[in-house]
């Protein structure tokens, strides 16, 4: 009788097991994150913000602690992207050619670290795909994780140049005012379940 009781509290506690460490899906809706493009120009800086974008991530969470990050997926329609100011919109819609590609989207393909840097929050860096105006580009990544109950937060910026993806640095009053080839983009996403 010990040894059929003493079998059955091990299978339910492998069961129990491994149900706290399947992946967890959360999901981003839009109005849960901010999208920051920084540049300069010949005249000034700038800047275009989105606050409209779609995502899932897939983690593996237990106690709190992140253990992986199997799927990291980042989409946002171009035109979501908005500087207060009609003519420069304009003209990053023609840079990122808006009539023929109409989304903006990353993937994230490895995981390569996860690292504890405070009470519930991770530095992960890893490998993934960037497509800007119909061209894709592999990118090594790093952002900031922090987890809730119920959802993750993931934050960072990346450097990028326009010319990497196709884009034309968009120009203004017959040329003019030219803008830098580097730009910093920078989010701050909430995923939920």
């Amino acid at each position: 009788m010990k040894i059929k009781i003493k079998s059955t509290v091990t299978a339910l506690l492998v069961v129990l097991a491994s149900f706290s460490l399947q992946a967890q899906v959360f999901t981003l809706k839009p109005g849960a994150s901010v999208v920051k493009v920084d540049g300069t120009s010949n005249l000034h800086d700038w800047d275009i913000t989105s606050t409209s974008q779609f995502g899932k991530l897939k983690a593996d969470v237990s106690d709190g602690k992140l253990l992986e990050i199997s799927l990291l997926e980042f989409e946002l329609n171009p035109e979501t992207l908005k500087s207060g100011k009609a003519t420069m919109d304009k003209n990053t819609y023609k840079a990122l050619k808006t009539d023929k590609h109409k989304k903006i989207h990353f993937k994230l393909k490895k995981t390569n670290k996860i690292e504890t840097v405070g009470t519930d929050t991770y530095r992960v860096s890893g490998v993934g795909s960037l497509s800007i105006a119909g061209t894709e580009r592999n990118i090594d990544v790093s952002f900031n994780a922090k987890v809730f109950p119920g959802k993750i937060q993931i934050s960072g910026s990346q450097k990028l140049k326009m010319t990497t993806y196709n884009v034309d640095p968009p120009k203004a009053l017959m040329g003019t005012i030219t803008t830098g080839d580097q730009v910093t983009v920078s989010f701050d996403s909430t995923f939920s379940k």
